[in-house]
């Protein structure tokens, strides 16, 4: 429904990135990232353009006292998103207005929605900026950001971003957990749910644990997992996670490779922290 949305709107969706980014950040972190050559580096180009289900990974999530993500909040995610370059300013609006069609047709009517924010610029490094946050009712699901090139203002471009995963949480009003993992929310912690979910993710696009780097977040992710939770392994959730990152492209690793991965893993993790504890 987005997909056809969007093109109904002349936005056709386009390819994904990879989720190995290795310049500024190691990881794929949000799709904007596809306009780096355009608004950072002065280059008459892009990486993508249009319309992207972009799988992120981001720790930066908001988390209760307990640490647990509060709800609405994972390590990995679905960014949905428009990513284009623009002439005038005015296609700014015009892309917001595209926006509200497309949630018309997810069932999200316009009188529930609410756009909020400063018209104040602010700079991160090459970039300037001005963002706008749209709400459905109390819920924020996103926003919609006028870039410009700092040295250069008429290189200009539009970043409107938001969750799949919140856009089905604030459509269907399931309970989050129940929504993000199904028969696995009441089986084990959230935070090793999460990590399966992520490392999944990494694991099928080659990422393998390594010392620093993009393997160093893979094996950090591991090491957040239940030890007591995976003692019967891992496949029924790497295969449930497995099946819903590949909606959003073809892995280049099969689920069984990554279940391997993951267990050899924490059986070395296990092994390192009997020798440290042995006399």
């Amino acid at each position: 429904m987005l997909r056809e949305g969007f093109t109904n709107q002349g936005v056709p969706q386009d390819a994904c990135l990879p989720i190995r980014w290795g310049r500024e950040t190691e990881l794929t972190i949000s799709a904007v990232q596809a306009l780096d050559p355009f608004l950072k580096e002065g280059r008459p180009l892009t990486y993508r353009s249009g319309y992207l289900p972009q799988p992120v990974v981001r720790f930066t999530g908001q988390r209760e006292a307990s640490g647990d993500l509060r709800e609405g909040f994972m390590t990995s995610f679905v960014n949905v998103s428009r990513v284009q370059l623009i002439q005038h300013v005015d296609e700014y609006g015009m892309a917001l207005d595209d926006w509200l069609s497309v949630l018309s047709r997810l069932g999200f009517h316009a009188r529930h929605i609410s756009v909020h924010g400063k018209l104040e610029p602010w700079q991160r490094r090459q970039v300037k900026g001005i963002t706008l946050r749209f709400k459905h009712l109390d819920l924020t699901l996103g926003d919609i950001v006028l870039l410009w090139n700092v040295d250069n203002p008429t290189r200009l471009a539009v970043d409107l971003g938001t969750g799949l995963e919140r856009l089905a949480w604030a459509r269907t009003k399931m309970p989050w957990h129940h929504l993000v993992y199904g028969k696995f929310a009441s089986l084990a912690p959230l935070g090793t749910l999460d990590a399966v979910r992520t490392a999944t993710l990494l694991l099928s696009h080659g990422i393998l644990p390594a010392a620093r780097g993009a393997g160093g977040i893979t094996r950090r992710l591991i090491g957040a997992i239940d030890p007591d939770s995976a003692r019967l392994g891992v496949s029924s959730v790497v295969r449930a996670s497995y099946r819903y990152w590949q909606l959003f492209g073809e892995p280049t690793v099969h689920w069984p490779g990554v279940v391997m991965a993951i267990e050899e893993e924490l059986a070395s993790s296990r092994l390192a922290g009997a020798r440290t504890q042995a006399p």
